[in-house]
């Protein structure tokens, strides 16, 4: 499986600082897609035709600090409110085009939550593989605090080195094509090291804002993958009560829907934001 290495009809484009792939106009709403910690815009490659072929211009970023958009070199300005208002921002320029959809995959999750919170205008959000607050205990939040000394001490080469050293344990990336693996080398070693401490102190400490959100009113959808191993299936199915919004549970897929189904995925996004838009279903 290629994922993010999926073929598409997007163009690479620059939206302020932030680098992005756009598939081509006309269109009558956009799709804007934002990827979680040590991700990218290419998370989203499998989504982008099946998007743009519903009527949607599919837009997905990098956020400051990943991989092609350049980032500040202060730790802070990675948290999820910081880069929520750097989102907002670009919701406020894309909906000068038409009604925006905003999506947030795990920390990316975080981050659109805040730019709602921050007053971005979007016709609804959805929150994928996400959580309400700082990632619970277990192996992801463990790897976050084996990994920030590394980087501090050895930069992006070290701390590269050691995750290579723990997926060589797995099949599953034992079994990723040459070029899939190479793709996610230079993807991480082009990361902002300021990037990636502040956006791991952001998993650590983000607060419970669910309450703020459904005060907002925004419209919202939650989307876990069956087995995803980051915030579990339950604290989202929770999360999407207290909001009042549908639950959808993505089968075949762990905590990234958007490469391991995104058949499936594009089965749950496209009829609710269509509904969102007021477009026929």
């Amino acid at each position: 499986m290629t994922a993010q290495l999926t073929p598409h009809g997007a163009e690479k484009v620059r939206y302020r600082n932030l680098a992005a792939l756009r598939t081509p106009a006309p269109a009558k709403a956009t799709a804007l897609l934002v990827p979680g910690y040590t991700g990218s815009k290419e998370d989203f490659a499998p989504l982008l035709d099946g998007i743009a072929a519903d009527g949607l211009r599919a837009v997905a970023i990098d956020l400051p600090g990943q991989f092609e958009s350049p980032g500040p070199e202060d730790e802070a300005a990675y948290l999820p409110s910081a880069l929520g208002a750097v989102v907002a921002a670009l919701v406020e320029d894309l909906a000068a085009e038409g009604p925006v959809v905003l999506l947030g995959h795990s920390y990316g999750g975080l981050v659109a939550r805040a730019a709602v919170l921050a007053g971005a205008p979007v016709a609804g959000l959805t929150l994928l593989d996400s959580g309400p607050g700082e990632l619970p205990e277990g192996a992801r939040r463990q790897a976050l605090g084996v990994g920030e000394p590394v980087l501090r001490t050895s930069g992006l080469d070290g701390v590269y080195r050691v995750r290579e050293q723990v997926s060589a344990r797995s099949p599953m990336w034992a079994a990723l094509p040459a070029e899939l693996k190479d793709f996610l080398r230079l993807r991480f070693l082009a990361s902002s090291p300021a990037g990636l401490l502040g956006m791991a102190a952001g998993l650590r400490t983000e607060p419970d804002r669910v309450a703020e959100l459904a005060a907002t009113g925004v419209r919202t959808l939650v989307v876990a993958g069956e087995r995803d191993d980051a915030w579990s299936v339950a604290t989202q199915r929770e999360m999407a009560a207290r909001l009042g919004a549908p639950f959808e549970l993505i089968t075949g897929a762990a905590h990234s829907p958007n490469t391991e189904n995104p058949v499936a995925l594009l089965r749950v996004l496209l009829p609710a934001w269509r509904e969102w838009l007021g477009w026929p279903r």
